[in-house]
């Protein structure tokens, strides 16, 4: 055993490999990047024969976790709350065929849109699936969940869903760590029928799922993470989850030891602890970080009851946003803490959107975009998830749309149907190889009047530095399989000595009646290093065998 200081994160990595974990499947994006990142580096400094590479994205490293699964060996996939939207389709069909190897899904919720589209929580998932869940209150009990999250999955056949968010993903703790067991040895799954989802099939597996969840019930009423605390029948009761546990203890410090109170921490919501704080309470605050989860089903109990139910529904804690042990004080209407006050500070200090980095290759990409479109007023143009994404931001105000990853070239042949002209979309080179592929595809068969940029700057830089999967010259033998015609396809370097040329073939490309596909390549200048080493490393692994 040692003790360590660690991310939230780095604890869900260290506890899956001491499971004894086989693979670590995962798409970069915050707050989650860091599980997949630890796990890489704890193998390449341990030798560990644990799997680690970046999938193109979410639905693929979900199916790659479940191949490894079926073949019998415990796997990892980790991924924010809005890429579990994209492994969506395999995640809730490998609920039906269950698990032969321990399957984990890490997903890192991001409560108040630090760093994403929307707050969506991800337990609605796993109810969804009726699969269970598990969400630490903390650091050492991230570590400690990862590693029962597993056994669960190989004792109940099923996936297991581990639910973090921000705050806790990104905050460090000492964490306690213990003996790490031996992986499992490969073997494909008994039963491949299971996993063969024609309809006969899948009905099987289906009932065999609803067959385990009197089951999952009664494994929630009983997992010592579910603790209910009954100081005397008719106080008030707080039934609180995950990290909003911790806010709760700051919040009403000793004040909490006169009420009833209820600590979540595994999932389906235990049925029974909860009936048993009704009937021993004269009202019940859900705290909860995230969507009213739990309220909502306790509101259910509560109609055959006179107890009130007070929290994010009722008004009692906010809809939106995160909570802290402020918010708490404020709704519980205790006394507020005086914050720090530093005369002058105010006056100095202001609020300003975050920039591209100076030197970016996408300042001079959209220069030249926007040069060439200057000439059609009120040109609009579709924008997607990266680093360019803060183009929006004046002074560039260089998109006009950001919905999900992949969408900009969807969205711009929707406007391309509805007769606007031109048009123009822009997407970057990980984002493409994520899920841009597809709808290009779409317009390349149709030809689609539009024109799309790919800026490639050679890495995946706003998560932080990952590898991307192809490079500029692979990119380009990409687009022309998917169907776009040579003669409207462009790789141009966006300097200042090409600038006359570069844009005379945006201008020509953006009038051209068809799909036209320009792709601005420059490294990124933030890790220009490490690019270097990327392909360096990436030509190698292509490099032919020698024939002997």
């Amino acid at each position: 055993m040692s003790r360590q200081i660690l991310l939230g994160d780095e604890a869900v990595a260290l506890g899956a490999v001491d499971a004894g974990m086989s693979g670590a499947y995962a798409y970069p994006g915050t707050p989650s990047t860091e599980i997949f990142e630890a796990v890489e580096q704890l193998a390449k400094r341990q030798g560990l024969a644990i799997h680690t590479r970046w999938s193109a994205n979410e639905k693929v490293a979900m199916e790659e976790a479940a191949g490894m699964s079926y073949a019998g060996k415990r796997a990892l996939v980790s991924f924010k709350h809005v890429g579990l939207n994209v492994a969506a389709d395999p995640f809730m069909n490998v609920a039906i065929t269950g698990a032969y190897g321990g399957l984990v899904v890490a997903v890192a919720d991001d409560p108040s849109m630090h760093s994403s589209q929307n707050e969506q929580d991800s337990r609605h998932f796993a109810d969804f699936a009726q699969i269970p869940c598990l969400e630490p209150a903390d650091q050492q009990q991230a570590y400690e969940m990862i590693r029962e999250a597993f056994d669960v999955s190989e004792a109940q056949r099923v996936p297991v869903m581990l639910r973090l968010v921000t705050r806790l993903a990104h905050s460090r703790a000492v964490v306690t760590d213990r003996a790490r067991r031996p992986q499992n040895e490969a073997s494909y799954t008994p039963d491949p029928t299971g996993w063969t989802l024609l309809p006969g099939n899948a009905r099987v597996a289906y009932d065999r799922l609803l067959g385990k969840q009197r089951g999952f019930l009664a494994w929630s009423d009983e997992h010592p993470a579910n603790v209910l605390n009954i100081t005397r029948k008719g106080r008030p009761a707080v039934l609180a989850s995950g990290i909003a546990w911790g806010y709760v203890e700051e919040a009403l410090g000793a004040g909490l030891e006169s009420w009833n109170t209820l600590r979540v921490g595994a999932y389906p919501v235990p049925k029974g602890l909860v009936q048993r704080l009704f009937t021993e309470s004269s009202e019940v605050w859900v705290v909860e970080e995230g969507y009213p989860f739990i309220e909502r089903l306790v509101t259910s109990i509560a109609f055959e009851s006179p107890i009130p139910v007070r929290g994010r529904l009722t008004g009692h804690l906010p809809r939106a946003g995160e909570l802290d042990p402020d918010v708490i004080r404020r709704a519980f209407h205790f006394e507020e803490r005086t914050a720090v006050v530093v005369p002058g500070l105010s006056g100095v200090l202001r609020q300003r959107p975050p920039l591209l980095c100076d030197g970016c290759p996408h300042i001079d990409s959209f220069a030249l975009m926007w040069e060439a479109l200057g000439r059609y007023p009120g040109a609009r143009v579709m924008g997607d998830i990266g680093c360019y994404t803060l183009g929006a931001y004046e002074p560039l105000h260089a998109i006009h749309s950001c919905l999900c990853m992949g969408a900009s070239i969807s969205m711009a042949s929707g406007v391309a149907h509805a007769g606007v002209r031109p048009v123009a979309c822009v997407i970057g080179d990980s984002t493409f190889t994520h899920s841009g592929i597809t709808p290009l595809l779409d317009a390349a068969h149709e030809d689609t009047p539009m024109t799309v940029f790919i800026l490639d700057n050679a890495i995946v830089a706003m998560t932080g530095g990952q590898p991307t999967m192809t490079f500029s010259d692979e990119i380009e033998r990409l687009l022309l399989g998917v169907g776009v015609k040579r003669e409207h396809l462009h790789v141009l370097s966006p300097v200042a000595k090409a600038h006359d040329e570069n844009l005379a073939i945006i201008a020509r490309e953006i009038a051209h009646e068809g799909l036209s596909v320009i792709v601005t390549s420059r490294a990124c200048v933030t890790y220009a290093k490490q690019i270097k080493e990327d392909r360096r490393e990436h030509q190698a692994q292509r490099q032919p065998e020698a024939t002997p």
